[in-house]
């Protein structure tokens, strides 16, 4: 279901009223003279990205593995080994399966969001020690993976387990934030669906607010883990 947007008109109206203005009607798009964002990294190839992504993350506290989609499976059970294994829940995302893991969540026991099942889906994600899925995109210069979340990749697989391990084919980074955002609006503009709800994860949940001194795992994951796999 698309959304609505309800009460614009009157809204703008109100504003132009106190701004003592008549509303816009066409309002042209700037032509920047300079637009240095799209020079970051501009020519580095998936290998350099990989390896700006994994200088970023030892600032934030993330682990990366590096595989081949031949080896995948093997990774992802030793990784949630590394953490302790435990319940493991994961969103019910086709890749899944193309990357060929449908095994070893099985032998994990795994459970897989269903939206169906509404509030127990929370309640499971919430008591599960760790949750997997597979990042949309990547932005190689934060190590932020980027969720295109929706009724059954749902975030809480991210957010709520202890431990979140987060599957990055290598053909989905980029390197930052300006490219993710165009992904999205070239498909606005073509008139595809998107994501009801976009998610960029940079570690584990952290904050200085007390003191000024930082504290890791604070409103969320405790632990997050990369997996990058070579997929193309």
């Amino acid at each position: 279901m698309k959304g609505t947007i309800e009460n614009r008109d009157v809204f703008l109206k109100n504003i132009a009223r106190k701004l003592r203005r008549e509303p816009l009607k066409n309002v042209p798009a700037p032509k920047w003279a300079h637009e240095p964002q799209w020079d970051v990294y501009k020519e580095y190839t998936k290998d350099q990205l990989v390896a700006v992504m994994k200088e970023a993350s030892q600032s934030i506290h993330t682990k990366v593995y590096e595989t081949d989609s031949g080896h995948l499976a093997d990774v992802v059970n030793g990784a949630i080994d590394d953490y302790g294994g435990g319940s493991v829940v994961t969103t019910r995302d086709p890749r899944f399966a193309e990357l060929g893991l449908d095994g070893v969540l099985a032998k994990h026991r795994a459970y897989t969001w269903n939206a169906s099942d509404g509030r127990k889906n929370i309640d499971i994600a919430a008591k599960a020690d760790i949750g997997v899925t597979v990042c949309d995109v990547m932005l190689a210069e934060s190590a932020t993976a980027g969720l295109f979340n929706d009724k059954d990749k749902a975030r809480c697989v991210s957010l709520l387990p202890v431990t979140s391990i987060v599957i990055v084919p290598k053909s989905v980074i980029v390197p930052r934030i300006t490219q993710a955002m165009e992904m999205v609006e070239k498909k606005a503009r073509a008139g595809e669906a998107i994501s009801t709800y976009i998610n960029f994860i940079s570690g584990p949940s952290n904050s200085a607010d007390i003191e000024m001194r930082l504290v890791v795992g604070v409103h969320g994951p405790v632990k997050v883990a990369y997996i990058v796999v070579s997929d193309r």
